[in-house]
């Protein structure tokens, strides 16, 4: 017979963030294949499908340093060949290859944020379609949580994210939080590391995508605040932005395990 009994909500929550945030084991992918991994996740899910339009850089092992992929490939083309390093004004470290001129905004972020180890800009559909018609995301379902109170918004397109008045901008507009809804623009999301960046950013254009579907049926309704901020809070700890990172990644890999060999 089960000895099963019911446990005060606030004894489990305890145990479960006390299992959460327990010391876990170092990542098996170094930067450059979670580059090519995050790249082809986001590819995955539809981040890239307008062509060349978006970057993901990745802070490099020296400061001053910057991964992404050289200009001209698709994320869902990334391997690890096509990662390049870049310094803080673009230039590439092996002389020769052609970075997106448009990672120029990123340097802007990098400095605001001395926190923020990868960024992730994109232009997905339901992303972008909110932010043809300026409408901020709702936090109006579970999944759209990880983003209360942390999702800025941009109300006007500052042009083309190649000078720096764009970089200085969006920087200042995105603030201290992990993700960005850009006017007539797209999305962008931040993180610690590569995983907690490239899982936000999915994760958006999901919420997104969620928001756009439930607005053709009714008016959408806000979750509450309080339950907001307590699943906020639980979805984005690092342990569950790296399995979830894992989780897409083994995804990648089934189809093309070729992809972060040298």
């Amino acid at each position: 017979m089960s000895t099963y009994q019911a446990q005060d909500k606030e004894a489990l929550r305890a145990r479960v963030n006390r299992e959460l945030d327990a010391p876990t084991a170092p990542s098996e992918w170094s930067t450059a294949q979670k580059m090519v991994l995050a790249c082809r996740m986001l590819a995955e899910h539809g981040h890239w499908n307008g062509g060349l339009a978006g970057q993901i850089t990745a802070r490099g092992d020296q400061p001053g340093t910057f991964w992404t992929l050289r200009f001209g490939i698709g994320a869902d083309e990334a391997c690890i060949p096509e990662l390049i390093l870049i310094d803080e004004d673009l230039k590439p470290l092996d002389g020769l290859s052609l970075p997106n001129p448009a990672n120029r905004f990123h340097m802007w972020v990098y400095r605001q944020r001395p926190d923020v180890r990868c960024i992730v800009h994109t232009h997905p559909p339901a992303a972008s379609a909110l932010s043809m018609v300026g409408e901020p995301l709702v936090v109006a379902h579970m999944d759209a949580t990880p983003f209360h109170d942390d999702c800025a918004y941009l109300p006007r397109w500052p042009g083309l994210p190649i000078g720096d008045d764009e970089g200085e901008i969006i920087s200042e507009a995105l603030g201290n939080k992990r993700s960005i809804l850009l006017a007539n623009h797209g999305l962008l999301t931040v993180g610690a590391s590569i995983d907690e960046a490239a899982v936000m950013a999915i994760w958006l254009e999901q919420a997104a995508e969620l928001q756009l579907r439930a607005r053709a049926i009714g008016p959408v309704q806000e979750v509450p605040r309080e339950r907001a901020s307590e699943a906020h809070d639980f979805l984005v700890k690092p342990r569950i932005l790296a399995l979830t990172f894992a989780y897409f990644a083994r995804r990648v890999l089934r189809r093309a395990p070729e992809c972060i060999t040298a």
